[in-house]
């Protein structure tokens, strides 16, 4: 029976080990699409500890599966000491196929791990498959150095799966920027179901201010999540200490994946430089992007896409291990002059990064780099769920953004 405009659903699912990304990118597709088509119901499936911390709008909801740490030497680990691993991965395998065979959507996006968590979606995977669910698999536009993701797909099969499984795989970035799949051996039938949709463009929300903005001029200090972000932070702090000409008022943002331990250190050292203001985290980043006049970040995908999308000078000190992805990243925006970047090990060197920091915000904004830079990914997703849900027989009428 043909799906009325009311009921045309789309599940998501995003296994947040490590940071707030996969959430993020998630969140955002969802709030895009529910303003396009009314009648669309989004739920995204997510592990984050803190998924309830962030505003969905209506149409936008999330179920909550029991939550697994990736530590730094890239294991995993469950959020609960006193239950086991394996039992934590079958309670979220159990909810994950409940949940879609309860809520019975059209559409299946799985962020980035193609199987889930050591293959947690691959049950439900098959499940919405035989229902007839279009499934796709959203991959971030860098995904890893490509013999240490070969490696670990080779590993699990995962190519082939992705071959059985999914009707089409959307990078979410352009083509010329980067390819995820570069140096893997790809068949010629997953190519095909690749579209290059482009960057993920960010947008402030109206109403909801951020308890911490401002009205000066300052540089924001943001590393994401936080679960590794403390050594940037220092690097900043120790320039400061180091350069007493370095004035630029920065408004620094742990991160709520910040261990304890360290954050307190900061936030004792930062009270100490009268330029610095500390917090721990804002779940209105944009607005603190949109404010700032130069942005010093760890590069990971989103706060790449809000540099973009907001045109902010930016200067990137890459993650460099266990993934690679946030280095490729920072190389590849810096070779098209779209960003600055300080490797770990020169931010660790007070006097180069405050000649870094005293640059940025004179620096060009990535606009004027002559690279184009096709932020159009949620448009392009957005035609592209029409155009499958008009194919169902839903009636879906595309109304302006409310």
């Amino acid at each position: 029976m043909a799906r009325r405009v009311e009921d045309a659903r789309i599940l998501m699912y995003s296994h947040d080990t490590f940071g707030l990304g996969h959430l993020r990118r998630c969140r955002t597709i969802a709030h895009a699409l529910v303003e396009d088509y009314r009648g669309l119901n989004v739920l995204i499936i997510s592990g984050a500890t803190i998924a309830g911390a962030f505003d969905y709008r209506a149409r936008v909801d999330f179920v909550k599966i029991p939550s697994v740490i990736k530590l730094h030497n890239g294991e995993y680990t469950s959020m609960a000491s006193h239950i086991d691993l394996h039992e934590t991965l079958k309670m979220r395998e159990s909810s994950i196929r409940h949940t879609a065979e309860t809520f019975q959507p059209d559409i299946f996006i799985v962020d980035k791990e193609p199987m889930g968590l050591k293959g947690e979606v691959e049950d439900t995977l098959a499940y919405l498959k035989a229902q007839g669910t279009t499934l796709v698999l959203g991959l971030r536009e860098i995904m890893d150095a490509p013999h240490l993701l070969d490696a670990e797909w080779k590993r699990n099969g995962i190519m082939q799966k992705i071959d059985q499984y999914y009707d089409s795989v959307w990078v979410y970035g352009p083509p010329e920027f980067y390819d995820p799949l570069i140096g893997l051996d790809v068949p010629k039938s997953v190519r095909r179901k690749m579209d290059f949709v482009g960057f993920l463009q960010r947008s402030v929300s109206k109403g909801n201010t951020s308890i911490n903005a401002r009205k000066d001029d300052y540089i924001l200090i943001t590393t994401g999540g936080g679960g590794d972000g403390s050594d940037l932070v220092h690097d900043v702090m120790n320039a400061y200490e180091h350069d007493a000409t370095l004035e630029q008022k920065a408004l620094v943002v742990l991160g709520p994946y910040m261990p304890a331990a360290e954050r307190s250190k900061l936030v004792r050292k930062g009270e100490k430089i009268p330029y610095i203001e500390v917090i721990e985290f804002d779940n209105h980043m944009e607005e603190l992007i949109v404010g700032a006049t130069g942005v010093v970040a760890m590069g990971g995908y989103n706060t790449y896409c809000e540099i973009l999308s907001f045109d902010k000078p930016a200067l990137i000190v890459p993650r460099i291990k266990p993934r690679e992805e946030q280095l490729l990243r920072a190389q590849r925006a810096s070779d098209l002059g779209l960003v600055d970047m300080l490797l770990p090990d020169q931010s660790a060197d007070p006097a180069v990064m405050a000649e870094a920091l005293k640059r940025l915000p004179q620096r060009l904004p990535p606009s004027k780099s002559g690279s184009d830079m096709q932020l159009e990914g949620l448009d392009h997703i957005s035609q592209t769920v029409g155009h499958w849900l008009d194919n169902r027989g839903s009636r879906l009428a595309v109304v302006g953004a409310e």
